[in-house]
């Protein structure tokens, strides 16, 4: 085991120590909180050790340590970073506890009406699906919700790029009139816009 995963594993002691201390009784009488508070910055430093090690497993569940505090805490923000922190680490290990932990960030996006940035973890899902036949159509329903969510914001642009690429991959799921329909609603939507005029006649 490396300097940097010991170091590791210490700061997880120390936060489940401060853990610990602020249960107490007169933990909760003095400075409750900020026990806490540097409980998280333990395990997200845990985290970035573990990541400098290329322990993704324990780095990703150090973030999410600290996410599931944050939330306690009250830190809704702080917290859905942290569950993106811990899914990037997931991401190459273990692509379902990177997704469960983007979900969890997304509730709390779409909670805080941040839908943008659901949107934008609603296609890192879909990427992570798409390099798998076997998950494509788990793939099609992330850019689809993504899609939704860019459109409600008014990022046309960016939601007719998530529809494209489900109209390709419905394509080869062989649902070709799924992939021509969208392909004309993209296009007329591009029709629409004085900016994507000029990319509509890419898809009639």
């Amino acid at each position: 085991m490396g300097d940097n995963e010991q170091k590791a594993l210490q700061l997880m002691a120390e936060a489940e120590k401060k853990l610990t201390q602020q249960k107490g009784f007169l933990g909760s009488l003095f400075g409750g909180s900020n026990k806490v508070e540097d409980a998280i910055e333990c395990y997200q430093r845990a985290g970035n050790m573990f990541k400098m090690s290329k322990n993704w497993t324990k780095a990703g569940e150090c973030f999410c340590e600290a996410a599931t505090l944050h939330a306690r805490a009250g830190s809704r923000h702080d917290a859905g970073t942290c569950y993106v922190d811990a899914s990037n680490c997931y991401k190459k290990v273990d692509v379902e506890s990177a997704v469960n932990c983007l979900m969890k960030s997304i509730d709390i996006y779409t909670d805080m009406g941040r839908f943008t940035m659901a949107a934008k973890h609603h296609q890192s899902i879909a990427e992570m699906y798409e390099s798998d036949p076997n998950t494509l159509a788990k793939s099609i329903q992330h850019y689809e919700q993504a899609a939704d969510y860019f459109k409600g914001e008014e990022s046309v642009s960016s939601a007719n790029k998530c529809m494209l690429k489900v109209a390709q991959y419905a394509a080869q799921l062989e649902d070709y009139e799924k992939a021509i329909s969208i392909y004309e609603q993209v296009a007329a939507s591009s029709l629409e816009s004085s900016l994507l005029k000029y990319s509509a006649k890419e898809y009639f």
